[in-house]
């Protein structure tokens, strides 16, 4: 049974973590400073940055050490929400394709202004004329 100052956990693995963190920015960090390009970046860019925010949550916000209910009840709906945002990304990304597709390459297409639909700003010093 708990006391009432609470559980008490051993500071190294704090100091552990801490280093570990350290060295995980070092590594995201040298991504940059290497210049990797492409989806390799982002791969390890996104990877490092959900490992430390793993051993944050798990180690300095005390979730390792509580129940499963609680834990599954405080990181459940942040994984559902990055479940559909990524279902979202999927979704969205084919809907751009069946477009393209279907109406050929309008990426490059030009926005008309109201000049070009009306034949020029001219008009009202024709009428003056």
């Amino acid at each position: 049974m708990a006391s009432a100052e609470g559980q008490q956990h051993p500071l190294g693995i704090y100091y552990k973590i801490w280093v570990l963190l350290f060295v995980l920015s070092f590594f995201s960090y040298m991504v940059d400073y290497l210049e990797v390009q492409g989806a390799m970046r982002w791969t390890l860019v996104l990877l490092f940055m959900v490992l430390k925010a793993g051993f944050i949550i798990a180690i300095f916000m005390h979730v390792v050490w509580e129940r499963m209910a609680l834990a599954l009840t405080i990181l459940g709906p942040p994984v559902v929400l990055l479940l559909l945002i990524g279902f979202m990304a999927v979704e969205g990304k084919y809907t751009e394709e069946t477009r393209f597709v279907y109406r050929g390459d309008d990426r490059n297409a030009v926005a008309l202004t109201p000049s070009d639909i009306h034949g020029g700003g001219d008009h009202g010093e024709e009428a003056a004329h």
